[in-house]
């Protein structure tokens, strides 16, 4: 199975889909920083950077899934929720390409704000349109806690299949198992540089983590967020005014800043994603992903789904 992924940041989404078993055809992607990041990682990915309003996808009809983290600033709670009347709004666009290459799939994951009762008439009439191209649409919203994912991070995600493949999707059930603490997570990254405190802070640190926020080019620095962001940090034992650039040494006294890669590791990436770029673009890659394990989740149902429907179609053939 192929895809085409559309804002494909630093490749969140991209590694859950090919844990799935899907095969990238193209990863569209605006950002320099991040592109430069997923030819760092995947040196044979088609990364094409640009701008998803000038994509041209024709080239690749036929394509058995089209998925993508259209930007969430039109719908996050934390900006004026404006939808359809933001610039940055690329549903009509992602519309535009499934219309042009004609998937067995599509899937779109977004912030919670996108369920509010402001946007009804949006989600239906993105739903009316997938709809009229022949798909059975639906919307689900998921916490990445349930999927082994150390942080408190709900994403909606939006699927449409054709109507064989619906037949055999069903959405992913939560994982049995509660995900590691912070203090369980990140225990031996702190300790990298022999911390004394190392120990203490890990039995502090005895809950997952709040939303990784700040990510915003407009708003976003190198820190953990807003002001109750930063105090539900502070109860887990992390200064989230900034971000360090590596473990606390031997002697340090106080509460640890988190480094690139502990969020890292917080959203679910693999230790050995590399993200190219300073500090404040490489935290706002990992900030604005789509944490891998839930995108792994939800593409291999669709995976499965497509393999069901294609043997259900040869089974019916040699009948």
């Amino acid at each position: 199975m192929n895809s085409l992924e559309l804002c494909a940041g630093a490749g969140g989404q991209a590694q859950g889909l090919e844990k799935s078993g899907f095969e990238h055809q193209a990863l569209v992607e605006i950002d320099e920083a991040a592109c430069r990041t997923l030819r760092a990682n995947r040196p044979q990915w088609n990364v094409i950077e640009g701008d998803l309003t000038e994509f041209d996808a024709s080239a690749y009809r036929g394509i058995d899934l089209v998925a993508g983290g259209v930007p969430c600033p039109p719908f996050s709670k934390a900006g004026k929720q404006l939808g359809a009347a933001d610039s940055r709004d690329m549903f009509p666009h992602a519309i535009r390409v499934v219309s042009e290459t004609r998937p067995q799939a599509v899937m779109l994951e977004n912030v919670r704000g996108l369920l509010d009762a402001v946007f009804v008439d949006y989600r239906q009439k993105i739903a009316q349109q997938l709809q009229s191209m022949g798909y059975w649409t639906d919307w689900h919203l998921f916490n990445a806690a349930d999927f082994g994912v150390s942080q408190l991070r709900p994403r909606v995600v939006f699927v449409a299949l054709r109507h064989e493949v619906a037949e055999h999707f069903r959405w992913p059930a939560p994982s049995m198992q509660l995900p590691p603490t912070v203090g369980q997570l990140l225990h031996n990254l702190m300790n990298a540089s022999g911390w004394r405190g190392a120990d203490a802070w890990r039995n502090q640190a005895n809950d997952i983590a709040p939303t990784l926020v700040g990510g915003s080019k407009k708003h976003g620095g190198p820190d953990l967020g807003p002001t109750r962001s930063r105090q539900a940090w502070a109860a887990l034992g992390v200064d989230g005014g900034g971000l360090a650039n590596e473990a606390p040494s031997i002697d340090f006294v106080g509460a640890p800043r988190l480094t690139v890669r502990m969020c890292a590791r917080i959203q679910g990436f693999p230790d050995d994603w590399q993200f190219v770029g300073k500090k404040t673009p490489t935290y706002r890659q990992v900030g604005n992903a789509f944490p891998p394990p839930v995108a792994q989740a939800v593409s291999a149902q669709i995976a499965q789904a497509i393999e069901k429907a294609v043997s259900s179609r040869l089974f019916k053939r040699a009948a």
